[in-house]
């Protein structure tokens, strides 16, 4: 309820926050566990019958690996499965950072017990079958980096949706990258510019009404340096799609125009490059499992270049030492991650500088944001609360439209008071 005393209610409407491509790094995962599951169940079977303990050491140590995997892959799905459960206030877009959090720690358990054994060797000496140990080290590298491989792979698919109720406070969801929406008549268009997998090309999808034909619709482009570009469209059934690609960089002025009644009727948006390589972008749960790949790589790595110098030299004591440093790289790791996680499940201000922007926007009309409220929903999603006090006669929905340039604020609530 605003200042005022109106009360009102919110349309129904969904919270889904999943980051891009979480189907496809979900398969990937899957597909990692398998190809982890079947070399376990190579060296424990093949240590049992070749009475190699080594063997059956290193795929038990597999399996551990292949656990943590499992723990992403069923985050990845249960937050597929929940996503339009409305009991999930927020959507379940942090099911992979509480999957990451606990990949982190369980990575600073493994760090720990490699150091424990590291020491211990380095005090206590044990002999080493050389050849057989640098064979399962090479096999192990060589899983590790199937696996790397497998998992290095793309996130994300949306689509916007806004809701206006004429109340003083309003939401605003923004699913895509960059998609805003107009309004011409009694139709409603959301204008995204599309590059998932394919050149950049503007798209206009109907939200309420009809799409228009595509002789009457036509978007302009202004850059900051003045150049211009007009885009025509094509009908492709389910959407318009412009002819040309959009140039780099995505930050310009789109005159939004739309033939009706033999008048042109114009539309300004504002579209902004952002950066995909952001902290609120990473998706935590990938990163997690990945980290555990690349952690059992260094460690392999290690331990080859440690056994190789131990058979050539005799340095026993090379091989603990390669497990001591292979531990600190894992627990560095493990550190970052946890902080990271730890920072976004407390809801933390995932980026200072598009908080910082997002006040100016709306204080750029000598407004004041009297409460700020920025977290992060999901992989490139944001939410934000915002407390506006005016002395002028403004709407929420105004206050939304100067914020809609902001592509990766996926939920927006305004509350405007009248001082």
């Amino acid at each position: 309820m605003a200042n005022g005393g109106y009360a009102f209610q919110l349309a129904p409407h969904d919270h889904v926050f999943l980051g891009k491509g979480h189907e496809t790094a979900e398969r990937r995962t899957w597909a990692v566990i398998i190809l982890c599951g079947v070399m376990m169940i190579a060296e424990i079977v093949g240590g049992a019958l070749f009475g190699s303990l080594a063997l059956i050491a290193d795929g038990l140590h597999m399996s551990t690996h292949a656990g943590a995997l499992l723990m992403a892959a069923l985050a990845y799905s249960y937050a597929r499965k929940y996503a339009y459960d409305p009991s999930f206030t927020f959507g379940t877009g942090k099911f992979g950072d509480l999957a990451g959090y606990t990949s982190a720690i369980v990575l600073a358990m493994i760090a720990l017990l490699i150091g424990y054994e590291a020491v211990e060797r380095l005090l206590n000496p044990v002999p080493i079958h050389f050849n057989e140990a640098i064979l399962i080290a090479v096999l192990g590298l060589g899983v590790n980096v199937a696996s790397a491989w497998l998992l290095s792979g793309g996130q994300h698919h949306g689509h916007g949706h806004a809701h206006a109720h004429g109340q003083e406070h309003d939401h605003e969801h923004d699913h895509g990258e960059e998609s805003r929406l107009v309004s011409f008549g009694t139709s409603t268009l959301a204008i995204e510019v599309f590059e998932d997998n394919v050149p950049p090309r503007f798209r206009a999808t109907a939200e309420a009404g009809v799409l228009p034909a595509a002789s009457d619709f036509t978007i302009e482009t202004i850059r900051p340096d003045g150049s211009r570009q007009l885009f025509a469209f094509r009908n492709k059934g389910a959407y318009l799609e412009s002819r040309d690609e959009i140039p780099e960089p995505h930050a310009f002025v789109a005159r939004v125009s739309q033939a009706q009644a033999g008048q042109h009727e114009l539309r300004e948006l504002e579209f902004e490059e952002h950066d995909h390589g952001a902290a609120h972008h990473r998706d935590n749960n990938m990163r997690a499992a990945v980290v555990h790949v690349l952690a059992d790589a260094a460690v392999s790595v290690l331990v080859i270049v440690g056994l190789l110098l131990a058979r050539t030299f005799g340095w026993l004591w090379m091989d603990p030492l390669a497990g001591l440093i292979g531990a600190l790289v894992i627990a560095n790791w493990s550190v970052g991650l946890l902080r990271d996680t730890a920072g976004i499940l407390l809801d933390r201000i995932p980026d200072i500088k598009i908080a910082e922007r997002v006040r100016q926007a709306v204080e750029s009309e000598g407004d004041r944001v009297t409460d700020l409220h920025l977290w992060r929903l999901g992989p490139g999603h944001l939410g934000a609360i915002v407390s506006v006090a005016t002395s002028n006669a403004r709407e929420a929905a105004h206050y939304r439209q100067r914020l809609a340039k902001f592509a990766d604020l996926s939920h927006v609530t305004v509350e405007v008071t009248r001082v």
